[in-house]
Formats: C-alpha cells, structure tokens, sequence
C-alpha cells in the first residue's frame, strides 16, 4: 500500500483545510509489514492542529540540555524518586583537567576525526540490526562505580532487553514503543518484565547532520565511563550514532512486588537478553474533524500493545492523549473492573501495572466482564463520555474488550454508534476476521443491543438534530506476531496474573516512598469511618442477603464512590439493594468491621480530602489477590483474614451470580 508522505514543518502558523475523503472511507486490509508510523502519525496530529486552529502545544524540549541532576521528575505512577544522570548538550561539559591532560584528549579526538581511516577501520565490525553477542559487546561499556552502562548505537539498530532501567538519551535520539526520547530530555524509567513482550531501544538518525560528532561526544563519553572505556566507544561514534545512558532504578512498586517470593523475578536486574518483539502501528487516512479512534479485535491479538504504541506516536507531537477504557478485564491504568477516562502526558513505557494512576473520571463496574449486566455496561460508558468536554479539542483512543462474538459483538455496535467515531481500528490475525468488519456500510443493517439499524448516534447532543448516521475511516489490521490469538502459558503471563500485578500496583500506594520494609496489611494504621456519616454499602457482582452483608465485605477490595443524592441513615448500616452507576475516586480494603461501635477501617491510599466526599462503598467481583492475605509476616498465632476451615461442597458455600438482560439472540422478537 502505497502512502504519501507529508513533511512536519516546526511552528507551521497556516492551518489546513480538510480533505473530503468520504469516498475513501473503507480500506483493505494492511499487514504490520505494510504499516507506516511515523509520516501518517505526523500527518495525523497536523490536521488534528488545523482543527483545532491554533499553534500546536508541543512536547518535544526546544531549550538547551539542562544537567539531569537539576531535573526532578514526577512519576507518581510508578513512585519514582531519582535524580537524573547528566544530560547530552556540549554546552554543560567543560574539557578540565583530572587524571590526563587535555591537549592529550584533543589530540587523540583529532587522531581518530582526522582521515576517517581509523574510524573506518573501527566501524567495519559494527553490524546493522540487533544488538546481540558480540555486537553488543563492542558497543557498550559499564561502569562498576558508578553503577551504569553506555550504549553507543548506529540508525536503525535494536536493543531488545528484560528487566528494568532508567534511560537517558545522551547524544542523538532513540526510539522505544514509539515515543521519541532525544538529547536534553529528561530521564525515562523502562519497564520490560517477563509478564510482556519485552522492550525494543531503537536508534534514530540524528535531525542535525551538521555536528562535529567526536568533538560533542567526547565529554559525554569522559564523563560517565572511565578512560580505557571511553577511547572504545569514541571510535564507534559516527553523525549517525546515539549514546544513551542506562542506569539501575528501585521504585516503591518494585520494592512491593519483590517482597512476594512468587513475583520476585519480574524485578531482574538490567541484562542485554535479545528476544524478538514485533510491533506495529497502522496509518490513519485523512480526518474530517478531532479525531476519535475506536481499537477493537478479539482477545490476545494486540490491542493493549497497539494503544499504547499509538499514544506514544501521538505524544511526540501534542501535549496529551485522552483514553477512554471500555475492556473491563484488561485495563491500563486502574484495577480490573472499571471504566474510565484518562488524560494520557507521559509516555507509556511498560505494561499497564507500571503506570497505575487516577483517571479524570471512573466508574466501578466490579466484574472483569459485562456479560452479567449489559445494560449498566452501556450507560456507565455513555455517563463517562457526557463527562468529556464538549469542546476539548484532543484526540481521544477507545479501548474496547475482546468478546466480539453473540453480545459482544452487539455491544461492539452499540459503542460505534453511541460514540462519535471518527476511524474504526479492527484487528484480526491468520487472515481471518472474527466477527465481521464493522464498515460503515456494514452499520447500516447490523443490530446492537440497544440500537436497531437506521440509527444515528444517540449522544444526539454532539451532532446535529436530524443529521444522518455518521460516518468513519475503517481500517483492517492483521497481526502477525507469534503466538497472536493465543492466551501466553508462561508463568504471569494469564490474564487473571495481569489483573492481579495491576491491583498490587495500586496498593504498593499504601508503602511509603522511602526505602525500607515492606508493611504487611495487618500493621499499617487505618482509616475509621462511622455509619453515622451515611456511608452506603453494596454489592455488584452477585446477591447477598443483608444479614451476611459485613461478612462478604470484611478483607475486601472496594470502590470508594460518590452518590449523586444524600445517603440517609437512621441508626444502622445503610444497604444498597441496586447497582449504581456513579463515580469512583479510588480503592481500599476493608480490613475490618466493629459492628458494636459502628465503624469501618479502610485503608486506602486516595488524599484524605477527596475521602471526605465517599459516601458510598461498593464490593465487586474483584478479589484481593492471595499473596497479599497469605504472605503476613510480624504476627503470632492464626493469620488473619485466612482459614483452611472451609468447604465448598456445603450448599450455598459459593457465590450466587446473577445474570441481568442476557437473552438468546433466536429469542429476541425483530423490530
């Protein structure tokens, strides 16, 4: 497939006119081989800038590198506390003398600057491609005492790694899930653990072929390896070339996680292990407006892996991304069970439960799936879009569950028309689609659980009155990565231990940021809430009676959430008997319940300000993952919150799940 290009022009003032491309709405399907990134992304965020009219808010630094040092980074999604490693910019490096002299180093710049012939000689052996054995050898070095390599790599080579590390670009640029990390930028903490595909660092060619390479390089090089190192590495560096800077990192969430013995080796050291990751972005035609794109796709086909890919290419170039969640089983940046919208600022450099953060606005939904309530499903989805700004002019990606079958895929229908989409991303794998392609043309016969075809979008309030069905680019995408459509067997690699390291990312919150021990549940100091505060309390997922109410919530995970109307009590616990759709400000436990004196502890990690405003608790499907119960330290006698005293072969010994709204498709009456 052939695409034309179009050039980024910096502080373009002139904004452009849409194209009517409504006769090019529907396009085949494009293998990841034929996918393009860069150029169409480019494309993509310039006439989203003529939309909106105005000089783009851009994130790429213009001022001159600053040292790292003086840079403190806020990563509340992950805890980070570190001051950065010193930054390229040849203004910030001074040639002074420590253990040589420095007519000696301009000599020997000159000697390897000078001809070309022994630099020439020294490039012979560095191979395109993955860095790997002795490539990688050749091309980095390590600093014992200061703790941290340099990577010197030429465009177009990979460094595909395990583990994690804090990455500094030094000199030049590089590439990592599509986010573009350049010289002067601060540093950006890389998540690669053996739960996901690992990460791939690549070389970009550098925008300024104008440079004196061994001239810039060589205070870089001085300044963070020692001497025989240094003299290896200046002879790899070429106008082409990216130093980058790896570092170890600890952060409260990796601290958490490695004091359970089971996740122990998520948290590796940094090691150069080489493994395959394909990834892939698809190109997005031309936009006739803010562009609102809808992924879908059957499960393990990518497109987690996708979004985030696409985001990153998005930040490249604009302040921010909205992201609205609508796959209850996998989310990306809150526990299982929610729905969400999200401003996405930074790059997305790791799976979901190493950028765990509070999104704008949510709602708990309490079950992985919504197959037991589709109605609830919906309206909680509507509720969160009414709440995005009529006239917020970002671009806004939609995540969408993989059950594209029977009401899944009615569900499916119902998003498209509900939401005002402008492209429709559909992935499938081995050639097959596997549920048919949503096309416009498609949309105007195909029946939704809410909505029957001819139909325009019911959020009528952002379109025109008595406008017709709207339209959208639809683009098929075929993944073609191995193992694509297939659930990962390895350890941590299931979807319900993806659910699990996302709460336990959320809860490493309750530890405190400064090194030290891991508190168990049992010795961090709770919250106390009384019932004459008028806190509600329900249940989503299933039916219990009210009297085994505060044994199905004692040692539980719940939404902290806020009800529209007053809760009113009159002297007991107040009972929900229905579901509600409201918001939710966060998470906690309900480590225990006083009957006698009226109280709730809840531990939480939501500001006690906003706590202030909770007057509703809500219990899901959603259970505190077993590591957390079972892995108590610093008690006598029987550990809390766990019995071995029970039998699920006694009659009403499980729960009872109750399915609302689910009717057989040959039973429903056609309209």
């Amino acid at each position: 497939m052939k695409v034309n290009k179009s050039k980024w022009v910096k502080g373009q003032a002139k904004s452009l006119k849409w194209k009517d491309v409504r006769g090019k709405r529907c396009r085949p399907p494009v293998s990841s081989s034929e996918l393009i990134s860069s150029p169409v992304i480019i494309r993509m965020v310039k006439e989203h800038q003529a939309c909106v009219k105005k000089k783009p808010t851009v994130k790429r630094l213009k001022s001159k590198a600053k040292p790292v040092s003086d840079i403190k980074k806020n990563t509340p999604q992950s805890g980070l506390k570190k001051s950065h490693a010193q930054a390229n910019g040849s203004s910030v490096f001074t040639m002074n003398d420590e253990s040589n002299n420095s007519e000696d180093w301009k000599e020997y710049s000159k000697s390897i600057h000078g001809n070309g012939v022994e630099t020439s000689a020294e490039m012979e052996d560095v191979s395109l491609g993955r860095l790997e054995g002795e490539s990688l050898h050749n091309c980095a070095e390590r600093d014992d005492r200061q703790n941290h390599a340099v990577l010197v790599m030429q465009k177009d080579q990979t460094l595909c790694f395990r583990g994690k590390c804090l990455l500094t670009c030094l000199y030049g640029r590089v590439e990592v899930m599509g986010f573009t990390i350049e010289e002067g930028q601060q540093s950006y903490p890389l998540f690669s653990p053996a739960s996901h595909c690992p990460l791939t660092i690549r070389a970009l060619e550098s925008s300024d072929q104008t440079r004196d390479e061994t001239t810039e390089a060589l205070p870089i090089l001085r300044k963070y390896l020692q001497l025989v190192s240094w003299k290896k590495l200046l002879k790899k560096v070429t106008s082409h070339s990216s130093i980058v800077l790896l570092e170890p990192m600890e952060t409260p969430l990796t601290r958490f996680l490695s004091s359970f013995t089971d996740l122990s080796e998520l948290n590796i050291l940094l090691n150069y292990k080489i493994d395959r990751m394909m990834s892939w972005l698809s190109f997005i035609g031309e936009m006739d407006g803010c562009a609102v794109i809808l992924v879908c796709g059957t499960k393990n086909v990518g497109k987690s892996t996708f979004i985030r890919t696409l985001i990153n290419n998005l930040l490249n170039h604009t302040a921010s991304v909205d992201y609205l969640e609508g796959d209850l089983g996998q989310t990306e940046f809150t526990p299982a069970g929610c729905l969400s919208l999200s401003t996405v600022r930074g790059p997305l450099l790791g799976p979901p439960f190493t950028h765990q953060c509070t999104p704008e606005h949510m709602i708990y939904y309490g079950h992985p799936s919504c197959e037991t309530d589709l109605e609830r499903y919906l309206e909680s989805l509507k509720s969160l879009w009414c709440r995005r700004s009529r006239s917020r002019a970002t671009p806004i990606i939609i995540n969408t569950m993989g059950w594209v079958k029977g009401f899944g895929f009615q569900l499916l229908v119902d998003m498209i028309r509900f939401l005002p989409v402008s492209h429709v991303i559909q992935l499938s794998h081995s050639g097959i689609n596997q549920c048919p392609a949503v096309t416009p043309e498609f949309m105007k016969t195909a029946h939704g659980c809410q909505t029957r075809p001819p139909a325009q979008t019911a959020l009528s309030e952002f379109t025109e009155s008595h406008s017709p069905p709207r339209s959208y680019t639809h683009l098929i995408v075929q993944s073609e990565f191995q193992g694509v459509g297939r659930q990962g067997t390895a350890k941590h690699q299931r979807t319900n231990e993806h659910r699990e390291l996302s709460l336990l990312a959320y809860l490493s919150q309750l530890q405190s940021p400064d090194p030290g021990p891991i508190k168990p549940l049992h010795s961090l100091t709770p919250y106390q809430v009384h019932e004459s505060r008028s806190v509600a309390l329900g249940v989503l997922h299933c039916e219990v009676v009210p009297a085994h109410m505060f044994y199905a919530a004692n040692a539980s995970l719940v939404g902290l959430c806020c009800l529209g109307e007053k809760v009113s009590s009159r002297g007991g616990p107040v009972l929900l008997s229905q579901a509600p759709i409201c918001p939710c400000v966060g998470f906690g436990v309900l480590r225990g319940i006083d009957i006698g004196r009226g109280l709730y502890f809840l531990l939480t990690p939501v500001d006690p300000s906003i706590l202030r405003k909770v007057n509703c608790l809500l219990l899901g499907a959603i259970s505190l993952p077993s590591c957390i119960l079972t892995t108590q330290p610093g008690f006598e006698g029987e550990m809390p919150y766990v019995t071995t005293d029970y039998s699920f072969d006694l009659t009403g010994a499980g729960k009872l799940r109750v399915f609302k709204g689910l009717t057989r498709p040959s039973h429903i009456a056609p309209k």
